[in-house]
């Protein structure tokens, strides 16, 4: 059988269908890069915004219509309409986020076991999905109670997997050539608070380093409450990505407050001090939600001036979209649409402005890079595009199509958008 995997949203649902290729590989299958190939698609859809949701029934009919024989939905659209989703032309099958885990087996009717008698090295899935990074499951759901997150109602409370499952995923990307593993989950900081035993990410992290031999390791996102300066110490193994993507939200204390966000604007800066001393030269990046209900434009002002003074080295801007199910959907004061967009522009060009700050920080610099595109200049020339471990994106011109490696890089300029390199 012929499979075509795609998804939509966060490194997660990335993670979930790099899963789904490994088993239908192990049991014999093969993945293709168009669905008008495909004997059967499955699409991991997204509901965070409108707009994802949008996208994921968008995903859904452009495979049916390109003509793959059956389309299976899931993920946390189908998850939170799955009528809707089963209403769609070509869909066969609606797998909800409890049952995604078993998608593959059942489908197959295997037994979940049977993957793991004969490990398979991870291979990059062919098509839109193919990704030199591993994105590598640590944990599901979440139990904080922000008001405006829809993905709490859809993936469930946390569930950590266990560490030596984690290191065997990520010993199955090192054999598939991987150069970097993303340790990635709904709330990622809340690894192992569940057990029975409790545990902390840092004795995730600490024992992936140990027993593997990784060259890049990064995390991804981090919710701020989860960590303390001691933390940071984790980035003496030089394995570990300098980069941190810590989620604000708002730097208005009004506005955390009303989001139920569990961290204020000080501790937020305090957090960011201390990562920035132990780890020199970090990105760190962040979310931000305009036009929640009730945001004043004072409220705002205080957002985008605190977001100006902590240089943030990028950031994601989203203009708040109410989910039904949660509890800022039910809230009063919403916030005109146009206002919104007019605040979404102004944050962006703040953002926008702190990070070309960042990046012209490193001209100058030699830094490795591991390179994730390439496309054809001529004759034996190639422009080639990667990220830096502190999340800087660097093209250059190469005289082979160098993929999936890493190589140091003098970084020479700023074309405006991205950093350019010279490989040496």
């Amino acid at each position: 059988m012929k499979i075509y995997l795609n998804t939509i949203g966060c490194r997660l649902n990335q993670s979930e269908i790099e899963t789904y290729a490994r088993q239908f590989r192990a049991a014999g299958h093969a993945l293709v890069s168009d669905p008008a190939e495909a004997d059967l698609t499955v699409i991991n859809t997204c509901t965070v915004t409108t707009a994802a949701a949008a996208d994921s029934r968008k995903l859904i009919r452009s495979a049916a219509r390109a003509g793959s024989k059956q389309v299976i939905a899931t993920g946390c659209w189908a998850t939170m309409e799955p009528l809707a989703a089963a209403g769609l032309p070509g869909v066969s099958s609606v797998v909800v986020n409890d049952e995604k885990d078993e998608l593959v087996p059942r489908l197959l009717q295997l037994q979940p076991e049977a993957f793991d008698l004969e490990p398979v090295a991870r291979e990059p899935i062919p098509g839109a999905r193919l990704r030199t990074r591993a994105f590598i499951k640590v944990q599901d759901g979440c139990d904080n109670h922000c008001t405006f997150c829809i993905t709490t109602v859809a993936r469930g409370q946390g569930r950590s997997r266990a560490k030596e499952e984690i290191l065997a995923d990520i010993q199955a990307a090192i054999a598939g050539g991987a150069q970097e593993v993303v340790l990635t989950g709904v709330h990622l900081g809340s690894w192992g608070q569940d057990f029975a035993e409790r545990s902390h990410l840092r004795d995730l992290v600490t024992y992936l380093l140990e027993n593997s031999d990784v060259p890049r390791m990064r995390l991804s996102s981090l919710e701020p409450w989860d960590l303390d300066a001691d933390f940071f110490a984790l980035w003496q193994d030089r394995r570990l990505a300098r980069h941190l993507h810590l989620p604000l939200q708002s730097g208005s204390a009004a506005t955390l407050r009303r989001m139920a966000r569990k961290t204020t604007p000080d501790d937020f800066a305090q957090l960011v001090q201390a990562a920035r001393a132990a780890i020199p030269g970090v990105a760190i990046t962040t979310d931000v939600i305009v036009g929640f209900p009730g945001e004043s434009e004072d409220e705002f002002q205080q957002s985008l001036e605190f977001v100006r003074q902590m240089n943030f080295a990028g950031g994601h801007v989203f203009t708040y979209s109410a989910r039904p199910g949660t509890g800022a959907a039910r809230m009063s004061g919403h916030v005109d649409h146009a206002l919104r967009k007019s605040r979404n522009a102004e944050m962006r060009a703040v953002f926008e402005a702190s990070a070309h700050a960042y990046q012209n920080q490193f001209v100058g610099q030699e830094l490795p890079v591991l390179w994730e595109s390439a496309s054809p200049l001529g004759l034996d020339s190639w422009t080639i595009s990667g990220l830096t471990d502190n999340y800087l994106r660097v093209t250059a011109q190469a005289p082979r199509k160098l993929w999936n490696v890493i190589t140091p890089v003098e970084l020479v300029g700023n074309n405006g958008q991205d950093l350019v390199g010279v490989i040496r």
